[in-house]
């Protein structure tokens, strides 16, 4: 079986070229992760992994490419200005705008996911956070945000910047009309907090058809969200995800080997 765990502590310190190596891989296995959960939608979404080497460029899939089919080897690196500065395929304009944005206005995210996943679109739709109505709901809580604006394809780095705002400090925001995005210390933080959202907006969409949920209380909710709801339990929660899609699908590593 191959390992995705880090060392003791997930952020500690490792040279350039390891960390880099371990990001890129990572992220080619989240994008299998994201394909094998349906949260592929033509050629709509995007995650991206800050470079270690150069905060100003950030590695993300090839525009066009399945994320059933990405590996390590297909991983374009983008700069600021939306060039590819490492590889051969073009990079989505909207990841560019979006994550160019959000990667400059929060220094401490190393990751951040993106996509067109059914339940999180669908609850995009009511303009509205997430309710405090399960224990897992109360990972976001008073931790994520809504862009409550729709202008259409996020093509124009203004508009990245507006959707960074509305982000602030939180782990996720909800993009009106749109879907979700959320952000992470780790590439695996980033990854458990889009799955979690996205079933949590099916759970509370469920929650909703069949009637009135009662809310947890607010310190309630607050104490859950602080024992739960940090990078590094974010990054713990991760996994078993990363577990399973490594065994599952070694050829995202593609022509790396796995590291530790």
């Amino acid at each position: 079986m191959v390992s995705a765990r880090l060392p003791r502590n997930p952020f500690a310190e490792r040279d350039t070229e390891h960390e880099r190596l371990w990001r890129k891989q990572r992220l080619a296995l989240s994008f299998r992760i994201f394909g094998r959960l349906g949260f592929d939608e033509g050629v709509a979404g995007h995650i991206t992994a800050r470079d270690p080497g150069d905060a100003n460029l950030f590695w993300v899939n090839p525009f066009g490419m399945s994320f059933k089919q990405i590996t390590v080897d297909d991983l374009i690196l983008v700069n600021h200005q939306g060039e590819v500065v490492e590889g051969t395929w073009p990079v989505n304009r909207a990841a560019f705008a979006i994550h160019s944005s959000v990667h400059d206005a929060r220094p401490d995210a190393v990751a951040a996911a993106h996509s067109h996943s059914k339940f999180g679109r669908a609850f995009s739709t009511l303009g509205r956070e997430l309710a405090p109505i399960t224990q897992d709901s109360l990972l976001f809580f008073e931790d994520h945000s809504l862009f409550d604006d729709y202008t259409g394809t996020v093509n124009d780095p203004e508009e990245g910047k507006r959707l960074a705002h509305a982000l602030g400090d939180n782990k996720a925001t909800i993009l009106r009309n749109h879907g979700l995005l959320t952000v992470g210390r780790s590439v695996e933080e980033a990854v458990f907090w889009y799955v979690t959202m996205e079933r949590t907006c099916e759970v509370e969409l469920i929650a909703r058809a069949a009637g009135e949920p009662v809310l947890i209380a607010d310190d309630v909710a607050r104490a859950t969200r602080v024992e739960n709801g940090g990078p590094v339990q974010g990054w713990f929660q991760a996994q078993p995800l990363f577990d399973w899609i490594a065994e599952a699908e070694p050829g995202a590593f593609g022509s790396t080997e796995p590291v530790d």
